[in-house]
């Protein structure tokens, strides 16, 4: 089968790989559509170090069962399915306090390897984290299960109301995908960048305001600020300017994934005396997957974020691409 390696940031191949086989509880599944992400993109320009090269990459998708280990019953050769690439061990002792995208082992056991002809699932995704792909819904939709989940899971046990005002700081996909679910709340979502192009495409995709953050510090923000702020660059300087956008009492959302080994400070006496909360967010729990899942049944309107398709082939125009800011986000259809 034909696989993308990425060998060094900048530099991917396509190489001819050998079909994996499933064992007991595994699942083949011949991919029809990958979507790229932010952190592919990091990968590609400067490394990740959860990306380990060269070797294959890409999480995001969705496709067709091609064979079955033994004692899989819930699914079956020919059916539709989307999943993540991720599931808890179960077994760890984070996972025995609920706090499941946190166990140890989900980080060493994720599957990459989505820009191929064919992935292989091992069990505990299959048995946890792999669902059937209704016919409403596209492949390149279903494809958007992971990157919703991780936005289904920072939104979790906030009570996010109609009628709230919410900052959505950065309109990449992630930034994208938090306004779609806050306006699907029925709250005001207000998205913030420096591109013009793209602030008119969230207004478009429903955006109550899409501003440009230059003007937004200079204080179209009001006296009270905003109820929730999610941070969706993983830009430092973003991390500590987007506690001054919070209300008294607000929260802020660092969802963007900044530089290994960079550090933030804070106005003490603003989280302190305005109670301010800060919450750090990662990955999902299968409870997230389960209702980011639901929410794309609805269905959630993810279509509009894809730019374009290309051939599995065409995978190193895409990423050059993305590197350049042309576009939000690439389906690859093997």
């Amino acid at each position: 089968m034909k696989a993308a390696f990425l060998n060094n940031p900048g530099e991917i191949d396509i190489r001819e790989v050998p079909v994996p086989e499933p064992s007991a509880g595994e699942v083949l599944i011949r991919i029809r559509a990958a979507l790229t992400c932010g952190t592919d993109l990091k990968a590609f320009m400067r490394g990740h170090p959860m990306i380990p090269m060269p070797g294959p990459f890409g999480h995001e998708f969705s496709g067709v069962i091609e064979q079955t280990g033994e004692g899989v019953t819930d699914f079956k050769i020919g059916d539709e399915v989307m999943a993540v690439h991720s599931a808890p061990c179960l077994k760890c002792s984070y996972c025995g306090k609920g706090l499941y995208n946190l166990c140890e082992n989900i980080m060493d056991k994720k599957v990459l390897g989505a820009f191929a002809e064919y992935l292989l699932l091992p069990a505990h995704i299959v048995k946890q984290n792999m669902f059937h792909k209704p016919g409403s819904l596209s492949f390149e939709e279903a494809a958007f299960l992971e990157p919703l989940s991780c936005v289904v899971h920072g939104m979790a046990g906030l009570d996010i109301r109609k009628g709230d005002n919410v900052l959505v700081i950065g309109t990449g996909p992630i930034g994208l995908l938090h306004m779609l679910l806050i306006r699907q709340k029925g709250a005001n979502a207000i998205i913030t960048a420096r591109k013009s192009d793209r602030l008119d495409f969230a207004k478009a995709l429903g955006a109550s305001e899409a501003v440009q953050i230059d003007k937004l510090e200079q204080g179209s923000t009001g006296d009270t600020g905003f109820d929730f702020v999610f941070e969706c660059t993983g830009q430092v300087e973003v991390w500590e300017s987007a506690v001054g956008y919070a209300r008294r009492g607000g929260t802020v959302v660092l969802f963007g994934g900044a530089k290994t080994g960079t550090s933030v400070s804070y106005d003490t006496y603003r989280l302190h005396y305005d109670e301010i909360t800060l919450k750090g967010v990662f990955h999902f729990t299968p409870k997230d997957v389960k209702t980011a899942y639901d929410l794309l049944c609805e269905p959630l309107n993810v279509s509009e974020l894809i730019t374009g398709k290309y051939r599995l082939q065409e995978i190193k125009t895409v990423f050059k691409r993305l590197a350049k800011g042309d576009g939000i986000k690439y389906a690859l259809v093997p």
